[in-house]
């Protein structure tokens, strides 16, 4: 079994308007040279949490960071035109969660990071910031919007 410290969150990068399904994101994943989808789990609109990677395989959807990873995707993140933007459903922020909070009571999880927050620190001042992304995704901070719940989760354990 691999060590899991960490759960990176991702979109699929897909406009609101549009549906992008657990197939769709396997077909793209193949297309790229995967042997599967990358993500480990991938939550749809309407808040269903599709399994896909089994977790004891080391995913494919964060570069250098697979081996101790789980990565988790929600299908949205561009608005209507196209730009980056936090397009989660309710549903989908109470799916994420949940399954936020299932993986960490199941897994040492002391990391959790949006996929932009993993780009190179370019100015070495020890913080990822926002001209240093090298993508948007997952369009929201994820340490803005958790760091209080992995802090909590953190010190319970």
């Amino acid at each position: 079994m691999r060590t899991i410290d960490r759960i990176v969150i991702h979109c699929s990068a897909t406009r609101v308007s549009s549906n992008f399904t657990e197939d769709q994101v396997k077909a793209a994943h193949l297309a790229r040279g995967f042997r599967t989808w990358g993500y480990h789990y991938y939550i749809r609109k309407d808040g269903r949490v599709i399994p896909m990677r089994p977790i004891e395989q080391m995913g494919a959807h964060a570069t250098g960071y697979n081996a101790s990873s789980i990565g988790v995707c929600y299908e949205g993140g561009l608005d209507i035109t196209g730009k980056p933007a936090d397009t989660r459903t309710s549903a989908q922020k109470q799916s994420m969660l949940a399954l936020l909070q299932k993986l960490m009571s199941e897994y040492k999880i002391i990391h959790l990071d949006g996929h932009r927050d993993l780009s190179p620190d370019l100015n070495d001042n020890g913080i990822v910031e926002p001209s240093e992304y090298i993508k948007m995704c997952p369009c929201f901070s994820v340490h803005d919007e958790y760091s209080s719940f992995l802090r909590d989760v953190i010190i319970h354990k």
